[in-house]
């Protein structure tokens, strides 16, 4: 039997699919739209966290 240290790890989805079949036109529209929000939010927070990166680097940087 193995064990749990063996077993290779799974990448965690963040996002669950969506079935999609039973969506009509406007509501998978306004599903697109969700997720285009959803992405420009990331975007930011990578830009946020990118910019304190930058700061960080700048001021630990050697002469």
């Amino acid at each position: 039997m193995a064990r749990e240290e063996d077993e290779p790890l799974t990448k965690r989805r963040r996002l669950e699919p969506l079935l999609l079949d039973s969506l009509g036109i406007q509501e998978l529209r306004s599903y697109i739209d969700e997720l285009r929000t959803e992405i420009v939010r990331v975007e930011a927070d990578i830009g946020r966290k990118d910019s304190h990166r930058s700061a960080a680097d700048a001021f630990f940087k050697r002469p």
